[in-house]
């Protein structure tokens, strides 16, 4: 049964001060960096929502021995060597595009016979660019349903691969999935890269994670080498607070006038999203390091207006930065951002969609791979998430400034950040309202 979220209209103006999960990305990334070191190893600061959760029970339906605390958020792993220790299971990767890609190149890369299932919303994914280059290599992928995506059962025996060339253009998952598996195998693996996104954030993640867990890489050819036989021994990880997360708050700051600190943010993060706050930046909404975190003075905001910029390297901000557009002063226009039609959703489609419900004037710019906001006034409108935590707690944001706005299925939002519509009614809903 579908349930729904009204969000409240926010009435305070004091500032606000808050903690968000750990980074999906990160979490997953150490979670598989950890799986192939030589011993154990703690994990501090983990986010566990769906994603993260699908990774553990793949990890432990493989046979690796998990300690997990979620009040403390850590996890203590023992890696294996990149030996899996059950190399025949039934694995559910569920939602997590993370754990579909990095998992299914992981498991062809260490050999064995696994059948691979994965949720409705997965499946419509695409996973061909990565099993067509596993299939060359010597893998047999049988797809059960439709070619190309989930379910599949994926036998390896050894692969003959040296190199490899990844289209970063419908996901960077794909090369990420390459370059921290490739010491698996004996002779190491060079990953080449091509299309709009070879030196995306993400990869940028990756690349320091690795570095961080004591794998190293060479630039060679164009591309990157990553020698075989590699193992790190790190002991301890920090994961870093999602900001991601964080710049749903961080929007609040302009869209509400009011100054927003999120615990444990700070300049040197190694997440893209921080982007957003340049954006803010240049919508007239200036930001600090304090010792806490940074801080969004929206209380110096005093023209919110809008922006012209390409998203392509912090795309996960479309949707904050649309859903604060109607209330900026000119339009907005957000280009570089095609290849998010393959993610959760068809992201252009269900933002445009949303907008033009509550009577704002969205338009595609085709040419541009892009949208165009203009400035307006939303009505009273259920936003539809199409099952996409990101379109959930965007689009609450014209809520807290108009009362207006209701979502439907808020629970989506489990996939990365399952308390998020607590915190807002925690921050903003009228207590002596809501007892009546």
């Amino acid at each position: 049964m579908e349930t729904y979220y009204h969000v409240p209209k926010a009435l305070r103006k004091d500032p606000v001060t808050v903690t968000v999960p750990g980074s999906k990305s990160i979490t997953n990334r150490a979670l598989l960096l950890a799986a192939l070191a030589d011993g154990p190893c703690i994990l501090r600061g983990v986010l566990f929502s769906d994603d993260s959760r699908a990774v553990l029970s793949c990890l432990e339906a493989l046979g690796f021995s998990l300690d997990i605390d979620e009040t403390a958020r850590t996890v203590r792993i023992v890696g294996t060597k990149g030996r899996i220790p059950r190399p025949s299971a039934r694995l559910n990767v569920r939602s997590a595009g993370t754990a579909a890609r990095f998992l299914t190149v992981f498991l062809a890369f260490a050999g064995g016979d696994y059948q691979m299932d994965a949720s409705e919303q997965m499946k419509k994914r695409p996973m061909e660019p990565l099993l067509s280059i596993l299939r060359k290599a010597g893998a047999v992928v049988t797809c059960q349903e439709a070619e190309g995506h989930f379910p599949f059962r994926l036998q390896s025996d050894g692969l003959k691969l040296r190199e490899v060339t990844v289209d970063t253009t419908i996901s960077s998952q794909f090369a990420s999935a390459f370059l921290m598996t490739g010491t698996l195998l004996p002779d190491g693996l060079t990953v080449k890269m091509e299309g709009s996104r070879t030196q995306g954030a993400y990869i940028r993640i990756t690349r320091r994670m690795m570095e961080q867990f004591g794998l190293t890489m060479e630039e060679r050819d164009g591309g990157f080498w990553i020698p075989g036989g590699q193992h790190t021994c790190l002991s301890e990880y920090d994961v870093e607070p999602d900001v991601s997360g964080a710049c749903y708050f961080y929007a609040m700051a302009p869209l509400l006038g009011i100054d927003v600190t999120v615990r444990g943010i700070h300049p040197d993060s190694m997440q893209g999203d921080l982007k957003f706050l340049s954006v803010l930046k240049d919508m007239g909404c200036p930001s600090e390091d304090t010792p806490s975190g940074l801080c969004v003075r929206g209380s110096q905001t005093k023209n919110f207006r809008g922006a012209t910029v390409n998203m392509k390297e912090f795309s996960d901000q479309t949707m904050t930065l649309a859903a604060i557009a109607p209330f900026a002063s000119t339009e907005t226009r957000i280009t570089g951002i095609g290849h998010i039609r393959f993610q959760e959703s068809d992201r252009i489609t269900a933002i445009c969609t949303e907008l033009r419900r509550m009577g704002i004037d969205c338009r595609e710019l085709p040419k541009e791979e892009g949208i165009c906001i203009r400035p307006g006034c939303p009505a009273e409108t259920v936003v539809e998430t199409y099952e996409d935590h990101r379109m959930a707690m965007a689009f609450s944001l014209p809520g807290l400034r108009t009362g207006n706005i209701t979502i439907a299925n808020p629970a989506c939002c489990r996939k990365t950040f399952e308390n998020y519509f607590d915190l807002l009614s925690e921050l903003f809903l009228d207590k002596s309202l809501a007892d009546r």
